[in-house]
């Protein structure tokens, strides 16, 4: 994998790059659509193309248990499996230790998940993970590590601090020890934990550096902690994670925390958000966020999103799509799901304008002003 900067902001610590795989060529700063399960939920490989989509993510955990990393080989990987042949990115089933921690038990080889759909054990260590995701065959795998909730002690942040060292560590040697299995190359990211604590965020940063050979994630953030905080903590980071690499911040946000954290040297995102919101009726528009089942839309015949840069938000009324959610019609979803990734790359393209005219500092204060509500 290759990575290079194109452009920086003389204003802030935002930049636009350009990241190489063997499958596509992503310009950043980039969203990564979630594909938990090989999906983006209602969406097809060429509604993605039609985005412009040039990576997604995909869940390692969840395609352990489901259908299997033997069925997946079978296909040919994950690319041929999802006909998809844009970068893909897996997670690790790190962040499976935090939002299943009433089903896992941690200790310092590995994690003991017991499966949310038989109730199975399973025995995660930092090799296992790298072996799912390299027969996964993604073309960025990510480190296990231990994400910690927000509100856990100061001994457990440093626990956690210490297994991802140690996790990352044997993760990076194992896969550099194996080879390729679908001819194409795979680039481990190390993550940053430490939680909000400055000096433990620090601590791991030093920790990870050795790992990190095109890339680096931070992790254990939007985790259950304010707002202000993780901003000082992506703040912190931006300014002394390696300029030559990208930086990716996982599981984070809204779009206004998007353009914040690209004010701060971000320049990959992923978030469940966009898909999940739009399957409950929430849209983010360019006139602002809108909950499409409201009865103030069963009569507004204006489009749903006028501005969008996809025909179906500028083809339909909010009328209609209340209407398809009323009655529980699958194309209700497809278009609110498209119109909300849309709405994203839509923000992307125009922050990358932005940045490359060094007018991003001004452009985000008054779209903050007007969105950050």
């Amino acid at each position: 994998m290759k990575f290079t900067v194109l452009s920086e902001d003389g204003h802030s610590l935002a930049r636009t790059g350009k990241i190489e795989t063997d499958h596509s060529v992503i310009e950043t700063p980039v969203f990564m659509p979630v594909g938990t399960h090989g999906v983006v939920k209602s969406l097809s490989p060429n509604d993605l193309h039609n985005l412009e989509v040039e990576m997604m993510l995909s869940n390692t955990y969840h395609l352990y248990l489901r259908p299997g990393t033997e069925i997946i080989h079978e296909n040919g990987g994950l690319h041929q499996f999802l006909n998809w042949n844009k970068s893909i990115l897996t997670d690790s089933g790190g962040y499976q230790v935090f939002s299943l921690s009433n089903m896992n038990k941690i200790t310092d080889t590995g994690v003991n998940f017991r499966s949310h759909l038989d109730g199975s054990e399973h025995f995660f260590t930092p090799e296992k993970s790298m072996e799912v995701q390299r027969q996964l065959g993604s073309d960025i795998i990510m480190a296990f590590d231990y994400c910690p909730p927000a509100d856990c002690s100061k001994k457990e942040l440093k626990r956690a601090s210490r297994l991802t060292e140690d996790w990352t560590r044997q993760a990076f040697e194992y896969i550099e020890s194996k080879s390729n299995v679908y001819g194409h190359s795979q680039t481990m990211f190390p993550i940053i934990q430490g939680g909000i604590d400055p000096s433990e965020r620090m601590k791991c940063l030093e920790q990870m550096l050795p790992f990190a050979k095109c890339g680096i994630a931070i992790g254990g953030l939007s985790v259950g902690e304010k707002k202000e905080p993780m901003l000082d903590i992506v703040e912190l980071l931006g300014k002394n994670m390696p300029t030559e690499q990208p930086r990716y911040l996982m599981g984070v946000g809204k779009p206004t925390d998007l353009v914040k954290a690209i004010l701060r040297g971000i320049d990959m995102f992923d978030c469940v958000l966009p898909a999940r919101n739009a399957r409950n009726g929430q849209l983010f528009t360019h006139d602002g966020v809108i909950n499409i089942t409201n009865n103030k839309y069963a009569h507004d015949t204006s489009p749903i999103d006028q501005h969008s840069s996809i025909e179906f938000a500028t083809q339909f009324s909010k009328s209609y799509l209340r209407h398809l959610f009323k009655v529980n019609e699958m194309f209700g979803l497809r278009i609110a799901t498209l119109t909300n990734i849309a709405y994203y790359f839509d923000l992307i393209k125009e922050i990358k304008n932005e940045i490359n005219n060094n007018t991003f500092v001004k452009w985000s204060e008054q779209y903050l002003q007007r969105y950050d509500k």
